[in-house]
């Protein structure tokens, strides 16, 4: 899905993560759905934040394949691209800087890829995630 580069727009996009999630299985109280929402969180403030250009809006996107669940955000901005390495764990009084960090401690994996025919990048994280039972609310 499309949203627009503000903060509401990466609320929106985090409530929808998580709804897919419990539509799929992953229950509103489940470590998967807590975890990948926080996930998601941190990937479309940032898009918002470091990846917003003007008029641009940026991209959700939700998987699963067998166990493992895959959010990617696309935003516009190619100048401004994370390292996948071990991110800086920023200073004590810092207010800032910890949204990657999260996602790495978080994430099973994550990374950057270029955006496929256009400018921007993509950043992913995915997450094994076991469903709860059925009927679990």
């Amino acid at each position: 899905m499309r949203f627009t580069s503000t903060p509401r727009g990466a609320r929106l996009s985090r409530r929808l993560v998580s709804l897919r999630l419990h539509e799929w299985g992953h229950p509103w109280t489940s470590e998967t759905n807590d975890t990948l929402s926080l996930i998601a969180a941190e990937l479309t403030a940032n898009a918002v934040r470091h990846g917003r250009v003007a008029g641009r809006d940026f991209h959700v996107r939700l998987t699963e394949v067998g166990s493992t669940l895959r959010v990617e955000v696309t935003d516009t901005r190619t100048e401004r691209c994370p390292s996948p390495g071990d991110p800086l764990e920023p200073a004590l009084d810092e207010e800032s800087g910890r949204g990657l960090l999260l996602v790495s401690r978080l994430a099973d994996r994550w990374g950057v890829a270029p955006r496929p025919g256009a400018p921007g990048k993509t950043v992913w994280a995915e997450v094994s995630g076991e469903k709860g039972p059925p009927g679990t609310v």
